[in-house]
């Protein structure tokens, strides 16, 4: 069977308004906070929040034995990804295409 591509594939009384369609999908942006999240405000991020008065816990653990750093993309790899060695240090497979 045959399809036609080009013509239309709703019908003007399928589809919905603008307004009909914000009603039904509720906005994200508004500022609006749940009672659940008001519980838990470490999950709750608005949009334009200043966050330099929050705090983070990280752990940051040494470099591994079987690990190295890429000197390209400076990411923390598995020695299994080692693709060449340089003067510099070595560089993963993924930066060596």
């Amino acid at each position: 069977m045959a399809t036609d591509y080009d013509a239309p594939r709703k019908t003007e009384e399928d589809t919905e308004s603008i307004q009909a369609l914000q009603e039904r999908v509720p906005d994200k942006l508004s500022g609006v906070v749940d009672a659940e999240d008001a519980d838990n405000l470490g999950s709750l991020e608005l949009a334009g929040q200043d966050l330099a008065h929050v705090e983070l816990d990280v752990v940051v653990l040494p470099p591994q034995a079987d690990e190295f750093t890429c000197v390209e993309c400076f990411l923390v790899k598995h020695r299994s990804q080692v693709d060449h060695e340089t003067k510099l240090g070595s560089v993963c497979q993924e930066c060596s295409r």
